[in-house]
């Protein structure tokens, strides 16, 4: 195996996002604009065969840890053969996938037979209602194909994005989920990309202040369930985690050890960098691995330190009023 990809900072980078699709099946607030998004074409998304291709050749400079995402992954066909392919790559060793839950329960069975270690469920709220407002779709029964998930092995965290005005409430109702289960109930600071400038985030503290006034104090947890950028705590009595992910108000830069490629091939080395190199044109130009490795480290060496998103709350506009207005 080469050198491992170290950046200008000291950081190992051995951990990829890789996006399957642009196309989901909801549409929640802060993530797609009103007026929706310009959909890629099919000839432009990465086929199967050059995704492999790339994580060859970048699990030879040591990335062996994959999150696939989207979009939302499972409406493109055959994710669960292209998880199979993934862990048949020398040197991945861990693959967890990113999803809102809708169409988990129809592939869960596949996806771990294929050799799925862990899956991320975006779910912001329980209440129905609030779930049609905020992603245009229905919830359906997420509590069974959370504990199918558990009962097939795999690593279960749920992902609530806290925003003031609308889903405050659902704060203590997610955390009781860990209650009695073995899962991470994680908190992730609204970051101002595209449709969420205008929307309003709750601050960290704000949330852990509402936990710990319906369960008790939160302890720094002696455990990591990840290698992402979250920080664990325990709760009396619980099973499960409860994890922040403060990219705004914190910040967790200096530990970054993540690379991202988009559904059309370009590999980022940052979400808010500019810098990326097109993967897609290297392998369909017939590219060599060793030739998409040095692409890689030239790319590694432009690291950044850090994103450079504002202040929590900066861009705010505070229209939750409008946006949130019935039943917040």
């Amino acid at each position: 195996m080469s050198t491992a990809l170290t950046d200008p900072f000291g950081r190992i980078i051995d951990y990829l996002r890789l996006s399957l699709t642009d196309r989901c099946n909801l549409r929640c607030l802060y993530c797609m604009p009103p007026e929706g998004v310009k959909k890629i074409t099919h000839n432009d998304v990465l086929r199967f065969e050059e995704l492999f291709q790339i994580c060859r050749a970048l699990a030879g400079l040591g990335i062996s840890t994959v999150r696939v995402t989207g979009g939302e992954p499972l409406v493109r066909k055959g994710v669960a053969g292209f998880i199979g392919g993934l862990k048949r790559i020398d040197g991945i060793k861990r693959i967890s996938m990113t999803t809102n839950g809708v169409l988990l329960g129809e592939y869960l069975q596949a996806l771990a037979e294929a050799g799925l270690d862990a899956v991320n469920i975006s779910l912001d709220t329980l209440d129905g209602e609030r779930f049609r407002r905020l992603t245009g779709g229905e919830m359906g029964d997420i509590l069974p194909v959370i504990d199918t998930a558990l009962a097939l092995g795999l690593v279960v965290k749920i992902n609530c994005v806290p925003l003031r005005g609308f889903n405050e409430e659902d704060i203590t109702r997610l955390t009781a989920l860990a209650r009695n289960r073995n899962i991470a109930v994680r908190f992730i600071e609204l970051l101002p990309l595209g449709a969420a400038v205008t929307m309003p985030p709750m601050p960290v503290n704000e949330v852990t202040a509402l936990i710990e006034k319906a369960f008790g104090h939160l302890a720094l947890s002696p455990v990591k369930p990840g290698s992402g950028p979250a920080v664990y705590y325990t709760l009396p009595g619980f099973a499960g985690h409860i994890g922040i992910i403060s990219a705004l108000s914190r910040g967790f830069c200096e530990n970054c050890n993540r690379l991202r490629i988009t559904s059309e091939g370009v590999l980022k080395p940052c979400l808010a960098s500019d810098l990326g190199i097109d993967l897609r044109r290297l392998v369909r130009a017939g590219t060599c691995g060793k030739e998409i490795e040095a692409a890689v480290r030239e790319l590694v060496e432009k690291k950044p330190a850090g994103h450079r998103f504002g202040a929590a709350g900066e861009k705010a506009k505070h229209r939750a009023a409008e946006i949130f207005r019935v039943g917040g």
